[in-house]
């Protein structure tokens, strides 16, 4: 007929740690050491408890076995900006790494917004979680964020090379970045080239126009800089707009934007004023995400390894807690991925 403990819970009432020790006849003080530190515990009580808890179904409160070993399985990643496919490819990476060591990945998003970047890095410390990854977009967030960031919890950067005093990092050069997209376009014979991209105050944008007018430079050829307030789509638009309004010996016959989301509004604007695309202006976007491979002319793009990124960051955190444990050695360090170009329809159709 089963015990009362065993009855209770043939419906949905979740069994406690309370109720396995009942029915094994221990304290609640062994069933806790056989969950964090089972060596404590004899083998045949072990035996006894770990029968218990298969008989009532019993399943461990993952938060309050945090509390009592005084760290988690989990790592924390805070992410920039959700809507933007690299970071999706960034947790992708980063999840699949957390759950081939048995741990699970626990995900923010802040707009790039600083005081939720810091709130979030302050709530996953004071949950005792592994580790925590936080991917950003600029020096002053980077300033601010080695502020606050705890010294009890490893801290890896994303999509920003840091002072590996300090921290672990893996970013793209992204100044390559720009170099290859600009050779691309020189590569397929345009002489006008405009890089579109802003605020200058990302890191990112910064280093992509820094690699825009090496390859410029070199080819010696005509070049401008058109500065929107922001990287999106409607940013573009408004480019792609002020552009098609020129005379076409006015217009450049080659756009280098920063991002897929300006590229894709620069070509929605020359498309919507018979502009054609790459015909009389070939473009090539930044990040490869939906935005060019969805456009109604698919984009040319540089495409950044977002799940090698996670991946990484994912694996210089179980370093780094292997370090603190005394089974590894750890060493700061700054790993810094290629990025390649991904020819599409907007600049490989004929001229």
């Amino acid at each position: 007929m089963g015990t009362p403990q065993e009855k209770r819970f043939h419906g949905r009432t979740r069994a406690g740690i309370g109720d396995v020790a009942a029915l094994a006849g221990v304290a609640q003080g062994t069933v806790s050491n056989v969950l964090n530190h089972p060596d404590r515990v004899s083998p045949a009580t072990r035996d006894k408890v770990e029968r218990a808890m298969a008989m009532l179904n019993y399943v461990p409160n993952q938060i309050a076995r945090s509390l009592a070993v005084g760290v988690s399985s989990s790592v924390g990643l805070v992410l920039s900006d959700l809507s933007n496919s690299l970071f999706i490819d960034i947790a992708r990476g980063a999840e699949t790494a957390v759950a081939a060591s048995g741990g699970s990945l626990l995900l923010a998003n802040t707009n790039s917004e600083l005081e939720r970047e810091q709130r979030c890095l302050q709530m996953f410390a004071q949950s005792r979680i592994t580790g925590v990854m936080i991917t950003l977009n600029d020096a002053s967030h980077y300033a601010a964020i080695a502020k606050v960031a705890p010294h009890t919890t490893p801290v890896v950067m994303l999509n920003y090379r840091a002072d590996t005093n300090h921290f672990c990092s893996v970013s793209v050069d992204n100044e390559l970045g720009g170099y290859l997209a600009a050779r691309h376009l020189i590569g397929i014979g345009r002489r006008r080239l405009a890089f579109v991209g802003g605020p200058d105050e990302l890191t990112p944008v910064h280093d992509r126009e820094l690699g825009f007018w090496r390859a410029v430079k070199e080819a010696d050829v005509a070049a401008e800089v058109l500065r929107p307030k922001s990287v999106n789509r409607a940013d573009g638009w408004h480019i792609g707009v002020g552009l098609a309004d020129r005379s076409p010996g006015d217009r450049p016959d080659a756009v280098f934007a920063a991002s897929d989301l300006l590229a894709a509004g620069i070509l929605q604007a020359l498309a919507s004023r018979a502009v054609k695309v790459p015909e009389d202006v070939a473009i090539v976007g930044y990040d490869n995400n939906q935005a060019a491979w969805d456009s109604p002319v698919p984009i040319t793009t540089i495409a950044q390894p977002g799940e090698e990124m996670g991946r990484l960051g994912a694996e210089m955190v179980a370093e780094e807690v292997r370090a603190e444990n005394g089974t590894a050695h750890h060493a700061h360090r700054a790993q810094v991925l290629q990025p390649q170009v991904v020819a599409r329809e907007s600049t490989t159709r004929s001229h």
